[in-house]
């Protein structure tokens, strides 16, 4: 059963059936997901980068529920890029009692399966080099360290851009192989 945390850096104990998962579901869910990530991410983004991404690409933007509590988003999108269609995790934040319990790899893990059917050959994003939770996170999920960006970030910390790349469907080879 859960305990109520009595700050933002406890842990709280739940099972995992009691977390849900939701695609984005429209304007009623942007002032859950613009409050989850002004408290907790460092840089600043105003009310029309959010629509940017939640009215372009919905299908890429997840949250995750705990008895009707928002605790955790991720924003993504996709395009064009260098003759290949490329996704972009923009955001992602699950709240500090919550973390740790895999609630951050399952909404990335949703988005990149809505990029991978999306026919996306990579997905790329940002981190603050010294945020270890977050490298820690992307690269139990395959992500590679492609490049050091200095002074990325507002607040003059570094970023790591990291990069999946993700395995492309062979047509060819599978009607050899149906042969």
């Amino acid at each position: 059963m859960e305990q109520e945390a009595k700050n933002e850096g406890e842990k709280l104990e739940f099972e995992a059936s009691e977390i849900e998962f939701i695609s984005y579901g429209g304007e009623h869910h942007l002032p859950q997901i613009m409050r989850l990530v002004d408290e907790e991410l460092s840089e600043p983004y105003s009310i029309f980068t959010y629509r940017y991404f939640v009215y372009l690409w919905p299908q890429l933007c997840f949250l995750a529920f705990h008895r009707d509590r928002c605790l955790g988003t991720v924003v993504c999108k996709m395009g064009e890029h260098r003759g290949t269609l490329r996704g972009y995790i923009a955001m992602l934040v699950v709240i500090k009692p919550y973390r740790g319990k895999g609630i951050a790899t399952e909404l990335v893990s949703r988005s990149i399966k809505v990029m991978m059917e999306s026919g996306c050959e990579e997905v790329t994003l940002e981190a603050e080099v010294t945020n270890r939770g977050a490298l820690a996170l992307y690269g139990r999920l395959g992500f590679i360290r492609a490049k050091r960006l200095f002074r990325y970030y507002l607040n003059g910390v570094d970023a790591f851009r990291l990069k999946l790349l993700l395995p492309r469907s062979l047509p060819m080879l599978a009607n050899r192989e149906a042969q």
